[in-house]
Parts: structure tokens; C-alpha cells; sequence
């Protein structure tokens, strides 16, 4: 849902934010909606409604998964151990 707002601004504002948003090929509104959204993350992020935090997560979960790197002892913490202990003290043997 959205709402519309209409302000008053000076000619050098209005100016300044014709030109930022011609450089980024955006309409003035356009610009000035994201300049206020960026102002007050906070409260434009606990306004959002139960469907669009349940659509947010549902699209952060997208991005969960697992790892096959081909060697299955590759996420063994013992393994792991067992190599840098070894590579500790190869590393000292020329010394």
C-alpha cells in the first residue's frame, strides 16, 4: 500500500533533487521517496505488516543451503585438527 504526499519545497531543493535524479534516471518523487526511506529505515521497517515480514523472511530463507565441497572429511573438526597439527609441524621442522 501506498499514500501520496505532496510538499512544498524551495526552487534550490527542488533543484537539487531534479538533478540527482536525472543523473540516476529517476523521477524527482522516485528520488525523494528513496532519500526519505533511507532516512528513516527504523520506522519504514517496523511498519511492515505480518504477510510482507512473512514474505521478506520467505525470501532471506531462499538464499539457505548446504555444502558439498566433494571431500567428506573436509567439515570434520577432527580432521581439520589432524591437518593443522600437522602443517604446525612441518612448518617448525626447518628450523
Amino acid at each position: 500500500m501506498s499514500q501520496s504526499l505532496t510538499l512544498e519545497l524551495s526552487e534550490q531543493v527542488f533543484a537539487a533533487i531534479q538533478r540527482q535524479a536525472q543523473a540516476l534516471g529517476i523521477s524527482p518523487a522516485q528520488f525523494a521517496t528513496t532519500l526519505l526511506e533511507q532516512q528513516f529505515p527504523q520506522a519504514v521497517k517496523s511498519l511492515l505488516d505480518d504477510a510482507e515480514k512473512h514474505a521478506a523472511r520467505v525470501r532471506f530463507e531462499r538464499h539457505f543451503g548446504t555444502l558439498t565441497s566433494g571431500d567428506s572429511t573436509d567439515l570434520d573438526n577432527e580432521s581439520i585438527d589432524a591437518d593443522l597439527a600437522k602443517e604446525y609441524a612441518s612448518a617448525h621442522e626447518g628450523d
